[in-house]
C-alpha cells in the first residue's frame, strides 16, 4: 500500500486526503492545529487508512519507506516553514510536494535548495476546486520526474477523467513548470470570468434581459460547440437561484477579490 503524507487540512487538503485513501492509499495526517485533526478523523475516519499525527516527528516515522510528502498549506512563508521544519527528518529521495498556489519562482527556489538535500521536490498546481479534490481534481505535477514516476500510479487514480479515456494528470516539466502551468491556467480562467461578467453587464443594462432571460442565453450558449465550457454551464444556474424570493445574483455586492494568480500570469507575459 503506498503511503502518503498530507499536511494542512483545510478543504482543499482533507478532500485530497479522503479521495487519495478511496484509491488505496495509507494516508499520514497532519496540521498544525491538532483540533482540525482530530475534527477530520471524527468525521472521515473511518472512509479509509489514516495516521493521524500531531508531530512532524510523529508524521515522519509513520512511514514504513521512501516518504512522500503533499503540503497543502497557503503559498508564500507558510510553505517555507513547513519545508524548514520537515527536512531534518527527511531522507534521501524523499519527496515533498507542494499543491498550493505557490509562484513559479518561489518552487524553482525551493527545488534547488532541497536537491542540494537530495530531497526530491514537486510543485503541483491543482485544479477543481472543494468538489473537485475530492472526486477527482487536474493536477499538473512539475519538478523531479523520478518522484514523479513514483507517484503516477496514485495521482492517475485521484486524477479526474478527461471524458477520452485518459485522466487530468500529466508531468509537466521541471522545477517550477507545475506552478506555472497553474498560473497560466487561472490567467486563462479569469479573462474568461471578466468576459463573462462584461456579457451579463452589456446583456442586462442595454439589452434589458433579466435573469431568466439570462439564464437562457448562457444555456444556448453553452449547447454550442464553441462555447461550451464549464464556467458558462454554472452562471446559466447562477441566475435562477434565490435565496426565498430574491434572486442571489442580485444580492451580491459588485467588487471582485484576487489570488495572485491572475497579476503573476500578466507579469510574466509582460
Amino acid at each position: 500500500m503506498i503511503q502518503l503524507g498530507i499536511i494542512g487540512l483545510g478543504t482543499m487538503g482533507a478532500n485530497l486526503a479522503r479521495n487519495a485513501a478511496r484509491n488505496g492509499a495509507n494516508v499520514i495526517l497532519y496540521n498544525r492545529t491538532p483540533e482540525k485533526t482530530d475534527l477530520f478523523m471524527k468525521s472521515y475516519g473511518k472512509e479509509g487508512s489514516f495516521a493521524p499525527c500531531k508531530s512532524f516527528g510523529e508524521f515522519t516515522k509513520a512511514f514504513g519507506g521512501r516518504k512522500a510528502i503533499l503540503m497543502m498549506v497557503d503559498a508564500g512563508e507558510a510553505v517555507d516553514k513547513v519545508v524548514e521544519g520537515l527536512v531534518p527528518f527527511l531522507r534521501e529521495n524523499d519527496i515533498l510536494i507542494d499543491g498550493g498556489n505557490s509562484h513559479y519562482s518561489d518552487t524553482e527556489r525551493r527545488a534547488a535548495a532541497l536537491k542540494e538535500k537530495n530531497i526530491q521536490f514537486i510543485g503541483m498546481g491543482i485544479s477543481g476546486g472543494e468538489e473537485g479534490a475530492l472526486n477527482g481534481p487536474s493536477m499538473m505535477p512539475g519538478g523531479d520526474a523520478d518522484a514523479f514516476a513514483f507517484l503516477e500510479p496514485l495521482f492517475t487514480s485521484m486524477a479526474a477523467n478527461d471524458g477520452a479515456g485518459g485522466k487530468c494528470v500529466a508531468y509537466v516539466g521541471p522545477g517550477g513548470s507545475g506552478h506555472f502551468v497553474k498560473m497560466v491556467h487561472n490567467g486563462i480562467e479569469y479573462a474568461l470570468m471578466q468576459l463573462i461578467a462584461e456579457c451579463y453587464d452589456l446583456l442586462k443594462n442595454l439589452g434589458g434581459f433579466d435573469n431568466e432571460g439570462l439564464s437562457e442565453i448562457f444555456v444556448a450558449w453553452n449547447e454550442s460547440d464553441e462555447l461550451h465550457s464549464y464556467l458558462a454551464e454554472i452562471t446559466a444556474k447562477i441566475f435562477t437561484k434565490k435565496e426565498k424570493d430574491n434572486y442571489v445574483i442580485d444580492l451580491i455586492a459588485d467588487a471582485a477579490e484576487q489570488k495572485g494568480t491572475g497579476k503573476w500570469t500578466t507579469q510574466a507575459a509582460l
